[in-house]
């Protein structure tokens, strides 16, 4: 996902609760590690690019990612759509 932001010059700074939370979420004990890429993708990467369309996101800025109970915060806000 870094990757992907590199060329915007945005930058994403993981805390260590979105880390464990990250990985909580993502492993199954059935699949392993295999369901992470959809967990990032719908709890951080859909978001990212709700916030980028509506603005609320420039450019060449430092995004801090952390958690908090059952989700994400991105910038300190919620990552549950409905608080965008």
């Amino acid at each position: 996902m870094r990757k992907l932001l590199e060329d915007r010059k945005i930058s994403l700074q993981l805390d260590t609760h979105a880390q464990e939370w990250l990985a909580h979420k993502g492993y199954d004990p059935v699949y392993g590690a295999r369901p992470l890429k959809r967990v990032i993708q719908q709890n951080l990467q859909n978001p990212l690019a709700q916030l980028l369309l509506e603005g609320a996101i420039h450019d060449g800025e430092k995004v801090d990612i952390s958690a908090q109970g059952d989700h994400l915060l991105i910038n300190g806000k919620s990552n549950k759509s409905e608080e965008f």
